[in-house]
């Protein structure tokens, strides 16, 4: 017998309460059910590769590839500005972060690469990723950065190309596997906290999900732990 949620328990209780009894109790309006928390989609090292090997036209495949690469929000990404890059140090200055807050982000040689390529073809002054046109081409006297509706399309049609199945993945889903490959790579969460710009640990540890890899590795040593305690 299915004991059912307690979202059910609540509602069936108030609805008991109101229309069977009739009466409206007080203590109703304090009933809550409690709030599901689920856990972000997580997506191995090859999968992230074949969702942007999926991604066409390249100027999507190179925005995706530097939300997942660089680990920045939609927005963040979007709002990226040519004097935001320093290609000397290697570095992408986020200052259109949420909550206003600066920060500097590690920017691998290879994105930076695609970066580069990218903006040859509109060269705009301003932006990264300017709005294009109706048939796609960055406009180099665009006004605006990319639409956000634009990119979430194109993100919803390499999903399809690369055959991805798995419920809950968005865009978003690239910046907690940015997160979840550097736990993996064992570089420590308050460097991860730092990149993804967070003020809390607590909300960084939400995007942290542990590998296969990582799995794997903590059996092996919990495996060694206990063969050494027990007799």
């Amino acid at each position: 017998m299915n004991a059912g949620s307690p979202e059910t328990h609540a509602s069936g209780i108030r609805f008991f309460s109101q229309h069977v009894l009739q009466r409206d109790w007080h203590t109703l309006s304090l009933l809550r059910a409690p709030t599901a928390h689920r856990l972000p989609a997580v997506l191995r090292v090859e999968e992230v590769r074949r969702l942007l090997a999926s991604a066409t036209p390249f100027h999507h495949q190179v925005s995706f590839t530097t939300v997942s690469s660089v680990g920045l929000r939609l927005h963040e990404a979007l709002s990226l500005q040519v004097s935001d890059i320093d290609g000397q140090r290697l570095q992408v200055q986020v200052h259109r972060g949420k909550g206003a807050t600066d920060r500097y982000v590690p920017l691998p040689a290879e994105t930076l690469a695609l970066l580069r390529t990218s903006w040859k073809t509109p060269r705009h002054t301003t932006w990264l990723f300017p709005a294009t046109g109706r048939d796609h081409p960055q406009s180099s006297t665009a006004a605006s950065p990319r639409s956000r509706s634009s990119v979430q399309g194109a993100f919803r049609t390499a999903k399809q190309r690369a055959g991805m199945t798995k419920m809950g993945v968005a865009i978003p889903t690239l910046r907690h596997a940015y997160a979840t490959h550097l736990l993996a790579a064992g570089v420590h969460p308050r460097l991860i906290q730092r990149s993804l710009g967070h003020t809390q640990l607590d909300t960084t540890m939400v995007s942290l999900h542990l590998t296969h890899t990582g799995q794997e590795d903590a059996y092996e040593r919990l495996n060694a732990l206990m063969h050494g305690l027990l007799p």
